[in-house]
């Protein structure tokens, strides 16, 4: 398999790069802005670097050539998201996994609903998310959008719980080490279980007032 990781100078897009090389044959196309000179090629076999932004369709098609799925790491600017997705029907991909964010369908309850708006609901980031969910999920892809709660790292914590559209998100964080393994677990089933899905992302047992490090 051919993926190709947009924003790949991203944290969990860089562990997603080292779990992909360890764990995988998949070849790897990484990517970004300044890609360059913020990454770093470990196997010149199954890597290599597009330096650009997402706005540049043109070189976006050309990144797509021969991919079998496209992971977005970061979905806040939908002007970039639009792009995306129109580079994806010209090159003729249909496979992608998109990072999202809590909150965008207002399904966060209770206290932790209350303080995640008061941190992030009003923000120009916010209604970008939600914009970029709403293009992904009329896009006519096959898609699989993550919405992930507050990240920390936690070196062996790969502990994930996962929500549905249409029920109540669960858990004030997760480890970005636990979303990587989502991913990996996504890119590895080989059934249909996670197209045209929307997936809460939290951490079990932790249905807090808020994340432990704040």
């Amino acid at each position: 398999m051919k993926i190709l990781i947009l924003g790949a100078a991203g944290q969990i897009a860089r562990m997603l790069t080292n779990e992909l090389l360890n764990k995988t044959d998949h070849t790897i196309v990484l990517y970004a802005r300044n890609g360059h000179k913020r990454l770093t090629i470990i196997d010149d076999s199954r890597e290599v670097i597009f330096d650009c932004d997402f706005k540049d369709k043109n070189k976006l098609v050309d990144a797509m050539k021969d991919v079998d799925l496209v992971y977005i790491n970061d979905m806040g600017d939908e002007e970039s998201t639009k792009t995306i997705i129109d580079a994806m029907h010209d090159a003729g991909v249909r496979r992608v996994i998109a990072a999202s964010v809590l909150g965008i369908y207002d399904e966060v309850p209770g206290v932790f609903g209350e303080w995640n708006k008061r941190m992030i609901g009003g923000s120009p980031r916010m209604y970008s998310q939600i914009e970029s969910a709403r293009m992904l999920e009329n896009s006519n892809l096959d898609y699989t959008l993550l919405r992930l709660t507050w990240l920390y790292n936690q070196a062996g914590n790969t502990k994930y719980l996962i929500t549905q559209k249409g029920e109540l998100f669960k858990g004030a964080q997760v480890t970005r080490q636990a979303v990587t393994q989502l991913i990996m677990d996504i890119i590895e089933e080989k059934s249909a279980k996670y197209l045209q899905a929307s997936l809460g992302v939290g951490e079990p047992d932790t249905d807090w007032a808020k994340p432990s490090f704040y």
